[in-house]
Order: structure tokens, then sequence, then C-alpha cells
């Protein structure tokens, strides 16, 4: 773990830190993902390229800044794809959709733009893989999470979902010795150990991908606050009550008796939360922009936590290529917007 002192916020006489001095825990890897950075560039490209208004369906990512930001822009946002007018563009979310939105599409010809994460893909074309041959599949998530909504599409009638261990005991397959389970891409690790490992107890011969499929983005961030959570008197974790992944962070921190909350923005923080803190973490969801989390250091700071440290429990370098839809569009697209229907 390496710590180093956060320059950019912490500059002159409370740069120096003391014993007794307040102090900001600020934890590397936060905030945005490759899958996140990829969903917004879509979007943005999309509104560069063929100008406003481009719809997108659902939020784009979990994070309602970002969505008031690219709405501004020129953003559609809907919920079902019958909202979008026939013949228009669309961009599909970073949380994937099934192929009955996919199939809709076609229908109402309109023009697909994908932005859904490549890990969430990942685990699309695992269903499809099981379900050819021939297994039933357990779906390990939250059941009203937009990607759950799409990878359980892909294979609905041999699907079941499970969001706890304890709902491994009421499951009933035709064949428990060919069973096969997934993951949402942004749970907790160690949630989902349990419930795998209840799987396993239930049916012994039960099949799962040859990676893990929680991602390694909710993976790290989730393994940060594990590493400095013991340090802190608090832990801030800077995400939409939406994100999944934002979520986990908190419920990590809670289960190594650290209190956390999960908050929109500096606003959202309560005063009474600081007495008796003298050490704070923050950290970010993957679907959270930096920006929101320098306002709330900059907040702690303004409340006497003068010490801000960068902690890198690991390092973060993962990109992932547009989708081919944008790269067409961008060397075909003429130079003016206005120009492109």
């Amino acid at each position: 773990m390496i710590a180093t002192t956060f320059d950019t916020l912490s500059t002159g006489p409370e740069a120096g830190s003391t014993p007794a001095e307040k102090r900001v825990l600020l934890l590397k890897p936060r905030g945005f993902c490759a899958g996140v950075v990829r969903a917004i560039d879509v979007v943005k490209i999309a509104l560069e390229t063929f100008g406003a208004p481009i719809y997108v369906r659902k939020e784009i990512v979990h994070n309602r800044f970002v969505v008031n930001e690219l709405a501004e822009k020129g953003a559609i946002f809907v919920d079902d794809i019958d909202q979008v007018p026939e013949g228009k563009r669309v961009i599909y979310s970073a949380h994937g959709v099934s192929p009955a939105v996919r199939e809709r599409s076609k229908e109402r010809g309109l023009k697909v733009i994908d932005a859904t994460c490549p890990l969430v893909t990942k685990v699309h074309v695992e269903a499809i893989k099981f379900a050819k041959q021939g297994y039933s599949l357990v779906l390990i998530g939250h059941r009203d999470h937009d990607e759950i909504e799409g990878t359980l599409g892909e294979a609905p009638d041999v699907t079941q979902v499970v969001s706890s261990a304890a709902e491994v005991e009421t499951l009933q397959v035709p064949d428990p010795e060919h069973v096969a389970y997934l993951t949402q891409t942004t749970l907790s690790l160690d949630e989902a150990r349990d419930i795998i490992h209840a799987l396993k107890v239930k049916f012994p011969k039960i099949v799962g991908p040859h990676s893990q499929d929680i991602c390694y983005a909710t993976e790290n961030r989730q393994q940060a606050v594990k590493n400095v959570a013991h340090n802190a008197d608090l832990v801030l974790v800077v995400g939409s009550n939406n994100s999944s992944n934002s979520n986990r962070l908190v419920e990590v921190s809670r289960n190594l008796s650290t209190n956390a909350f999960l908050i929109d923005n500096s606003n959202a923080i309560k005063p009474e939360w600081l007495n008796g803190v003298s050490t704070v973490a923050v950290t970010a969801g993957a679907s959270a922009p930096e920006v929101l989390v320098e306002d709330v250091v900059a907040y702690l700071k303004s409340r006497g936590f003068g010490s801000v440290e960068e902690v890198e429990v690991m390092p973060e370098n993962v990109r992932f290529g547009l989708p081919p839809e944008i790269v067409q569009a961008i060397h075909s697209a003429p130079s003016s917007p206005a120009s492109v229907s």
C-alpha cells in the first residue's frame, strides 16, 4: 500500500500532518471505471457527431450528476425503447439490454449505438452459452437492477435470480446435476462468495464462469475500503443511491465495524457525522465523477480536516475501446453535425 500526500488539495501550512491533526484518507482507485468512461464518451461523441437530441435508454450510468450533465448537452433519457421516436438514434446504457429490447429497436427502425460495458457483455455471452448447453442457470444479483434485467433476458426460461444465500434453499431445478451460476458485475465480493458457497452445497456439481463476473473495478474499490477502513473513524462513499457498486462499498465498511454513508455530494454530509471523528476515508463508486470527490474533500477541509493523504491500494490502468457503431459514425459523418440525420 502506497500513501502519498494529495498535493493538489493539500496546500500551504495545512499540508503538514501531525498526529493530532484531523485527516482525510483519499482512497485510490476510486470513481470512474473503464466501462463508465467508455459509456459517457459514447454519449458525448454521439452528441458532437450527430448533434442533439440523442436518446439514451435508461441512465447511461447510475449517477445523477452525470445524467444531468449529459441531459444539458442534449441527451434525452427514456425508460422504454418505445419512447424513442421511430427511426431515431438511441444509445444502450452501460448496464446492457435484453434481446427483447434489441428486437424492439429493430422493429422501430432505430439507429442503435451499444454502450454496454464489455464486462457485462461477457456475462451475457456466458448466459447464452450455458443455456445452449442445457444448464439451468442461477443468476446472482439484485432483481431490480438494470444489469440483471438485461442478462435475465438472454435465457429467461431457464434462469432464476437469487439475491441471498437464504434464497438458495428454496431453489428448484429440473436437473440438480446440470446447474450453472453467473453473477452481476457489481456485487459485494463477500456476499457473492457466501451465495456461491450455498449453491455449491445444494448443487455439488454446479459450474460457473471461467473467471469471476464481478468486475475488476468493483473488486478494487472494495479492496481499497477493506485495506483502509480500520484506520478510519468514518468512510464516505460518493455515489448515487441507485448505484449498486457504491452501495456495496458502504456495506463493506460497515461489515468491518467502520461507520459509512453513501452521499451524492458534500451537501449530503450531516455535520453530526463528524462529531468525535479524527480520520475520514473518502472513496467513490465506479460511476461517480472526480469533481464530486474534490467537492467532498474541500468541505472536509473547511471542517478542520487539514491533512489529505491519497492512499493507493493498487494501480488501475484498464481501458476499453469505443463500440464499432461510434467508430464507424465518426469516420463516415460529415464535419457539420447539423447535416447528419
